[in-house]
């Protein structure tokens, strides 16, 4: 069986007011673009999100049932099932960013290894903005400093250029997209980023708060640096 070109990876967690339509606009789009895509859904909802992925008729969309994990280890599971795909691209669910810049990234693709939609965090709430600023710095030190948005939620990434990287990281791993961003820069990959229009969520709620945010991104630094020194250069 033909792996498709494009593997997309997305987690999910209690987004029934939402999910349809940011799926609905996903798959439109990379048919539009005439890509031959399979498009995973990695799903721990406890509300009514599973019920409507599943009442969803479409040959293209495969809906994983996870315990809740956490964002980071879904995204682990995700992109090593994928890594045989040609294209691995992975987007949140909560609609913040839009299928608008996706065309630039999959356009571009034969130059890059990386490609990433650059988040303008001017509507950003002030945490999330200190917790950016300090995994860019985090990434520069140990890593190097080819990723500016080092976290973003909506990345392309060739399977090739980071296969063996998906296969080290470790299962709880609470932030991979900033590792894989630091290996990039290690490996001295070729990174395209681009900005894409960013807002905040207008349905549901966040299902971090503050204090557990801060204790989840000060484990990751934590985590980032010491798989730093657990790999070679």
């Amino acid at each position: 069986m033909n792996k498709p070109e494009l593997a997309a990876v997305m987690p999910v967690f209690n987004e029934e007011e939402i999910i349809a339509a940011v799926v609905s606009k996903w798959t439109k789009e990379f048919e539009r673009l005439g890509i031959n895509y399979k498009f995973h859904i990695y799903d721990a909802s406890t509300d009514k999100t599973s019920d409507i992925l599943n009442k969803i008729g479409n040959k293209n969309i495969i809906v994983h049932k996870r315990p809740r994990l956490g964002h980071g280890p879904d995204l682990v599971y995700g992109y090593r099932e994928n890594s045989d795909s040609e294209w691995i691209f992975q987007i949140d669910s909560d609609d913040e960013m839009g299928t608008e810049g996706f065309e630039s990234l999959w356009k571009n693709k034969e130059k890059f290894d990386l490609l990433l939609g650059r988040r303008n965090r001017k509507n950003q709430p002030f945490t999330r903005q200190i917790i950016s600023f300090i995994s860019r710095l985090v990434i520069k030190v140990f890593y190097g400093n080819k990723v500016y948005d080092v976290n973003s939620p909506y990345r392309l990434m060739k399977s090739s250029g980071f296969k063996t990287l998906y296969m080290k990281l470790p299962d709880d791993l609470c932030i991979p997209n900033i590792v894989i961003s630091g290996y990039a820069s290690l490996k001295n990959l070729r990174v395209f980023e681009t900005e894409v229009s960013h807002s905040q969520r207008k349905t549901g709620t966040v299902s971090i708060q503050k204090m557990k945010l801060l204790k989840i991104a000060f484990k990751s630094f934590l985590q980032a640096i010491t798989f730093r020194f657990s790999i070679n250069n």
